[in-house]
């Protein structure tokens, strides 16, 4: 009787391949097809992962994983690969596979006959050699780790893929930097990330604000790029090292998830950044870049070698309506329909009131028709965009309170850095370190709040610097009209007497900001 032929699968990776020729591959499995051929194995089945690493478990292998499941249900006998750490980097996976060629004779072996775990010998080589391999990789993480964290310490952009408005080495990108510019102001005024998505796709609307341009995806941008830079590099090279170019992706409608990163990203505001591996900031992913700061030993922010974007106020308003603890989903807490939803506040309790069928209420207080009372705030705010002192009525980027702010701020960080370093010397005790950082964090957070304000405010410039301010409010969109009577002043609305259909001025009470 003559015995079966063994079967075999081929598994073939390579971490990085950045042709995407699939001329790597091709070289493992001719490899691999000679020692199969040798042994005479019958090859029945092939697992590819191309591009894909296999030193993160967390990272999920395609090919990898359905070899596993094949071999569960018992779809081959043996395993050829070109190298043990081809196969997997990690040393629990590699005992699983010891387990199975000692439990149910599983073959395994390598193209470069290094490793074969049919024999001991071949078993002991592959777990020194596994050991190693990740005591590599621990290394090197550590290795990479250092050097970006000495980067951000010294304010160098961070390697990798380039941000909208910056190139690789962190000089500004003036058309994209002035579509980001945008962007912050348009959230900061009210508008929603859909809105803003909109836009950068090149739809219009009542709702989607102007001035965010339409700009290409930014993959594709990069791509375009990247090409360009290798066709000019293989201008230079013989034929044989030509580098092939990468498939440009086809322009798509933006996503909400990319302008939330945009948004969030402190690089905008000249700060470094750097997060440590497996580290995750308290308050979880929403709050992650804020706390990704990197801070001085007095606690001060790391400024970037690079030139910022958008003014550091604005970027600090954008990250607290992020975290408004309204804003629920990208929808709700941004996306407003209605003029004053949000806006206005109740004159009875100072909270602020909904839209809701036509009215705008207060449960319990206030209940008012919402196109009256929007129509007298519109009128309002026209007459004060159209008085001869608007120009000095809202402070610019480069107002002096804003720089006193920062250096108050300044000074009531270094106040804790010195007492921390007392505490440390043991001059003072744990409650006297309480006591100051409680006091100086409490002043910071009414100086942070200031600056919040005053960044809203220059929010609003693009109303107040058109040369016709009126027309300019008149064809804003709603969330930029809500951001100028943000700035502008302050409306709550109290009663309408019952009985009176006349809409009586008096209830709605418009405090002007000074």
């Amino acid at each position: 009787m003559v015995d079966s032929p063994v079967r075999a699968a081929l598994y073939l990776r390579i971490s990085t391949d950045r042709e995407m020729d699939g001329l790597a591959i091709d070289r493992q499995r001719t490899d691999c097809l000679q020692i199969a051929a040798t042994r005479g194995w019958q090859v029945t089945r092939e697992y590819v992962d191309q591009s894909k690493s296999a030193t993160d478990k967390t990272k999920r292998r395609p090919g990898y994983d359905a070899l596993v499941h094949d071999f569960e249900t018992g779809q081959f006998d043996a395993i050829v690969c070109w190298d043990l750490d081809r196969l997997t980097r990690q040393p629990r996976q590699l005992e699983d596979w010891i387990d199975a060629a000692e439990e149910r004779g599983l073959r395994l072996v390598t193209a470069n006959g290094e490793a074969d775990l049919t024999t001991d010998g071949g078993r002991l080589f592959a777990r020194v050699k596994a050991a190693v391999a990740r005591s590599e990789v621990e290394r090197k993480t550590a290795r990479q780790s250092a050097a970006q964290a000495q980067r951000a310490a010294q304010g160098r952009a961070p390697k990798g893929m380039r941000p909208v408005g910056y190139t690789v080495a962190g000089d500004i990108v003036p058309s994209e930097a002035e579509a980001v510019r945008a962007i912050f102001a348009a959230f900061n005024s009210g508008s929603s990330l859909r809105a803003i998505t909109a836009a950068l796709s090149g739809e219009t609307g009542e709702r989607i604000p102007s001035k965010v341009p339409a700009l290409p995806r930014h993959t594709r941008t990069v791509t375009l790029e990247r090409n360009a830079r290798r066709e000019q590099e293989n201008k230079s090279l013989p034929p044989q090292k030509k580098r092939k170019l990468r498939p440009v992706p086809e322009d798509a409608q933006w996503s909400p998830s990319t302008v939330l990163g945009m948004l969030r990203n402190p690089r905008y505001a000249g700060y470094s950044t750097y997060t440590p591996k497996n580290d995750q900031p308290d308050g979880g992913k929403r709050r992650a870049w804020r706390a990704s700061i990197l801070r001085d030993e007095s606690g001060e922010p790391v400024r970037g070698q690079w030139k910022p974007i958008v003014d550091e106020g604005v970027w600090s308003a954008v990250q607290d309506r992020l975290d408004s603890p309204e804003r629920v989903t990208n929808r709700i807490g941004t996306d407003r329909r209605h003029l004053g939803s949000g806006l206005y506040r109740c004159g009875v309790c100072g909270q602020r009131v909904r839209g809701h069928t036509g009215r705008y209420r207060c449960v319990g207080h206030v209940i008012r028709s919402r196109d009256q009372i929007d129509a007298y705030v519109t009128a309002a705010i026209r007459a004060r965009l159209a008085r001869s002192d608007l120009a000095d009525l809202l402070p610019s980027r480069s107002d002096p309170r804003i720089q006193e702010i920062k250096a108050e701020i300044g000074a009531h960080r270094a106040r804790i850095a010195r007492a921390q370093r007392d505490y440390d010397a043991e001059t003072i005790e744990g409650r006297d370190l309480k006591r100051v950082r409680d006091h100086e964090e409490a002043a910071i957070a009414l100086l942070e709040a200031e600056r919040v304000r005053l960044a809203t405010s220059v929010s609003a410039g693009s109303v107040l610097a058109a040369q016709n301010p009126v027309a300019a409010f008149g064809a804003a969109d709603l969330g930029a009209q809500r951001g100028v009577i943000e700035a502008l002043c302050e409306v709550r609305l109290h009663g309408h007497p019952r009985g009176v259909k006349a809409f009586n001025p008096d209830t709605v009470a418009i405090d002007w900001r000074k």
